[in-house]
């Protein structure tokens, strides 16, 4: 699920890595999202690193029906892990691990972010824009690709939340637009020039089931 609408989508601002939170708009589309996913028995959190993901994963979770908490684990984080432990089996089978993992960041849009979209097409013209945003080779200055960002998020899929599909966990990813884009261009087999039309829109969970090694998309 991409996250919902943040300050900065509302401001029709480039974003890309600048950490910022939801929107009223964006709270309400978490919190919606979180209806449509409540009967989903989740067993593990995927969330990047960046606030508005995080958001939106904790509010759709507030609204599910088992009612369970979501944690962060902080593997690897000092002190941070080992006072961050629980001690009762009763609290720990109420709540669902979640890991924060910068592999699942937006595209990074370089020299772009805090631009306004509608100013830089005027500058540049608006099919460079388009090129920049929507096309999988092609960087902004100083950016990502999302070839370059496919290049981070698809080895950290296949190598850490395919293997929990594996053993039949139910996972929810909260993420982003581009992060998110590089992981259907690969479930949908898309091409470089169908990958352009591709948009995910903010706040709309998008489901598949993994069986047998191969991806069903679904609807809920």
């Amino acid at each position: 699920m991409r996250h919902g609408q943040s300050l900065w989508n509302k401001k029709n601002l480039f974003t890309g890595w600048v950490d910022v939170p939801l929107s009223k708009k964006g709270v309400d589309e978490a919190l919606a999202a979180g209806e449509r996913i409540k009967h989903i028995p989740f067993q593990r959190i995927f969330v990047s690193s960046l606030c508005r993901a995080q958001m939106t994963a904790y509010l759709a979770i507030a609204v599910h029906d088992e009612g369970k908490t979501p944690v962060v684990q902080h593997t690897g984080e000092g002190k941070l892990e080992e006072w961050s432990k629980m001690h009762t089996s009763s609290s720990s089978e109420q709540t669902i691990p979640v890991t924060v993992a910068w592999q699942l960041n937006e595209r990074m849009y370089g020299e772009l972010q805090g631009l306004d979209k509608d100013e830089t097409r005027a500058r540049f013209g608006p099919e460079q824009v388009k090129i920049w945003r929507r096309s999988f080779d092609t960087a902004p200055p100083e950016g990502e690709s999302l070839k370059m960002t496919s290049e981070r998020v698809l080895p950290y899929f296949k190598e850490t939340i395919v293997p929990l599909l594996e053993k039949g966990e139910n996972i929810l990813i909260s993420a982003h637009g581009n992060s998110l884009r590089a992981i259907v261009m690969m479930l949908d087999n898309l091409s470089k020039d169908e990958v352009v039309q591709l948009e995910i829109p903010t706040g709309e969970p998008i489901c598949y089931t993994f069986s047998s090694g191969s991806w069903t998309k679904n609807k809920i």
